[in-house]
């Protein structure tokens, strides 16, 4: 349990350090907040591929949203700030440990999407200065039915990851 919370202590702080800070030095502390991560991981194979999978698929989602204007980042680009990346990879980090029991049933990961998908974006737009061009309902709105897909995906690549760990274990103990 300590673990678990400390676990969601992290995802928070590393959260506030990207919100607050955005491409800055602030970056460290999300550096540092994986490198704890990693160390209390028992398999960094299937961790790093959990991590990887996860930053590659909300970076892409999240330009795309950016790509259909969605978001307003107060400088034309096509791709979404380094920041906002760092947001994925420590979402990753919950996974497996704080947000586990989101899993089973599926509904649960995604009522929790529905609900604090929209709220985390709204919160960091709100600080990190986002502008929201469509609105502030038919966003959250929007994001509400996408995360509550995007979590129970999120946790089908974080099991596969587990498995594919668990079998090469089972494999290793028998030879």
């Amino acid at each position: 349990m300590p673990k678990l919370i400390a676990n969601a202590l992290l995802f928070q702080l590393g959260w506030l350090a990207c919100i607050l800070a955005g491409d800055g030095p602030g970056l460290l502390v999300v550096a540092a907040v994986l490198a704890v991560h990693l160390l209390w991981t028992s398999s960094w194979a299937a961790e790093g591929k959990l991590l990887l999978s996860v930053f590659l698929l909300g970076s892409a989602l999240d330009s795309f949203l950016l790509n259909l204007g969605l978001f307003d980042f107060g400088e034309p680009r096509t791709l979404i700030p380094l920041w906002l990346t760092m947001l994925w990879l420590l979402l990753a980090t919950t996974l497996n440990h704080c947000l586990a029991w989101t899993a089973q049933p599926w509904w649960r990961g995604s009522l929790l999407g529905a609900i604090g998908g929209p709220l985390s974006y709204y919160a960091g737009a709100s600080l990190a200065g986002v502008g929201l061009p469509y609105g502030t309902l038919p966003t959250l709105a929007v994001l509400a039915l996408i995360w509550a897909l995007v979590i129970p995906l999120l946790h089908g690549f974080a099991r596969l990851y587990r498995s594919q760990y668990e079998q090469t274990l089972r494999s290793r103990r028998s030879a």
